[in-house]
């Protein structure tokens, strides 16, 4: 490690994009001893971790594991290095004082997304490093062991080593656009195919509008080909174009990697968990006296009624219990617990939280971060093709992979 004061040219790092790994690997590469510039394209740094954890910042779960990423083995060697208890540790040296909540969820004691940006900025200032911004990258070039990297006004920064950092297309008012991909694949790289993971689905039904803003706490089954291949369970909220939550959000990586396949998949819907099929057909036997919609008051949210006796084919839904037949009962029954929704695919990468795909993590030394293609180039972040589910993971990966990148770079 070089150490500030020797009669030596010290290392060279340019950080392209000031986002959570991008701020992260430059703290990391300052430490260790480098010169270090970040470019980011915003008028200021940090600007998507300010929206994270609905401006709470979910900053790491204590339950991750290789296993939560799409590419475990890639993931493992960062996560390894840099995991969540020495991520606690070290905010905590900054000033972070972690609150634990449910299922591994970890927050600032503050419950404040900018403590984190307050951090960051007493530790930039504190390690001399560089930030410009307004700074937006058009190119990355290199010639022998010297990186230049072009801005859009042509200009240009040298450097020994460069860290790509520039996120996904999640949360485009967050500034991440895909910069970074069209630089790596200048380079060399090859970019997976991109999509939001994390995102609120779309659904081809009749009767949403009259669904509209229920929210209900759920188990939700995604079905292909008629089997079940993943299930959440927790808080659901109909809308008028479909469906959304944290359990759709979980689910919703999967449907969208499937449709992309042009395969069909439908969610189920189980609005009933609390009790058996064979309770609720006694509590029916001791209706038939009343309506059918309203022996269905208080069970199920008032708004549903309609809908689920709609989809029944109940025609009159104020017709009393013992004048249906058993089978039209039967298929009340059945959709409180497996109520079927085709889904026709998500909203946009502006309501997702994550992107799916990026670039090949193939292409990427896992231990170093390094690109295997251009020596003294190292990436972090979401621009890799990794990404995790809801509830800290994904800024985990931020923090693990922009410390590894940041040890090496500045080697």
């Amino acid at each position: 490690m070089q150490i500030e004061g020797e009669n030596m040219a010290k290392n060279k790092v340019i950080v392209v994009g000031g986002g959570a790994s991008g701020i992260f690997s430059a703290i990391v590469a300052a430490k260790n001893g480098s010169q270090v510039t970040i470019l980011e394209r915003n008028p200021r740094i940090g600007k998507k971790i300010l929206a994270t954890g609905n401006g709470r910042c979910n900053y790491t779960n204590t339950l991750t594991s290789q296993n939560d990423y799409n590419h475990p083995d890639f993931a493992a060697k960062a996560l390894q290095s840099f995991g969540p208890k020495v991520t606690i540790d070290f905010f905590d040296q900054l000033g972070i004082t972690a609150k634990f909540e449910e299922e591994g969820k970890t927050y600032p004691l503050s419950e404040q997304a900018s403590s984190f940006l307050d951090v960051f900025m007493y530790q930039l200032d504190a390690l001399n490093i560089d930030v410009v911004c307004n700074a937006h990258v058009q190119n990355i070039l290199k010639n022998k062991s010297t990186f230049s990297v072009v801005l859009q006004d042509k200009t240009e920064y040298k450097a020994d080593k460069v860290i790509l950092c520039t996120g996904g297309k999640a949360m485009p008012s967050s500034g991440s656009d895909g910069l970074g991909y069209p630089i790596a694949r200048k380079l060399g790289h090859h970019v997976t195919t991109i999509f939001p993971a994390l995102v609120k689905l779309k659904l081809d039904y009749p009767y949403l509008k009259q669904m509209d803003g229920v929210k209900i706490s759920s188990i939700v089954q995604l079905i292909h080909q008629k089997k079940v291949i993943q299930e959440e369970k927790g808080d659901i909220l109909f809308t008028s174009y479909g469906i959304s939550g944290p359990t759709i959000l979980q689910l919703s990586r999967k449907v969208n990697e499937l449709l992309l396949q042009h395969e069909k998949v439908h969610l189920n819907v189980i609005l009933i968990n609390s009790l058996s099929r064979e309770e609720i057909t006694q509590r029916f036997k001791n209706s038939m006296d009343k309506p059918v919609d309203f022996s269905l008051v208080g069970l199920i949210n008032k708004k549903l009624i309609s809908a689920l006796l709609k989809e029944a084919k109940i025609e009159k839904q104020n017709t009393i219990l013992s004048q249906l037949k058993d089978e039209e009962i039967k298929r009340i029954i059945d959709l409180l617990f497996n109520w079927e929704f085709k889904v026709l695919g998500s909203k946009g990468f502006e309501d997702a939280q994550v992107t799916a795909g990026g670039i090949d993590v193939n292409e990427i030394n896992s231990m170093t971060m390094e690109s295997k293609l251009v020596s003294g180039l190292y990436l972090a972040g979401e621009v890799i093709d990794i990404d995790g589910p809801c509830g800290g993971y994904n800024l985990q990966w931020a923090w693990s992979s922009g410390y590894v990148a940041g040890v090496n770079a500045s080697r």
